[in-house]
């Protein structure tokens, strides 16, 4: 009765450090992947969400200040054909 709980027990050691060893491998093979996608991407020159995001900010400023300066010219136009009559 004795060796076979030593038996059981042997293969649940086995079991466990077969799962650790399975555990290990897995994360050692996601950081390998991700580490090669962030190097094939920035071979790429694609962009990060972050930059995107920030150069789409500055495109929609640069808009409105457009809109703004539009709006003066047509004002002091307005203005210098009033002047001229």
């Amino acid at each position: 009765m004795q060796t076979r709980n030593k038996i059981m027990d042997d293969i649940s050691q086995l079991m466990t450090n077969a799962m650790g060893v399975a555990q290990g491998a897995r994360e050692e093979a996601e950081t390998a992947m991700k580490s090669m996608i962030d190097r094939w991407l920035a071979d790429r020159d694609f962009v990060t969400r972050e930059e995107f995001e920030a150069v789409r900010a500055m495109a929609q400023k640069a808009r409105e200040e457009n809109a703004a300066l539009e709006a003066r010219i047509a004002a002091l136009e307005a203005k210098g054909s009033k002047s001229k009559e």
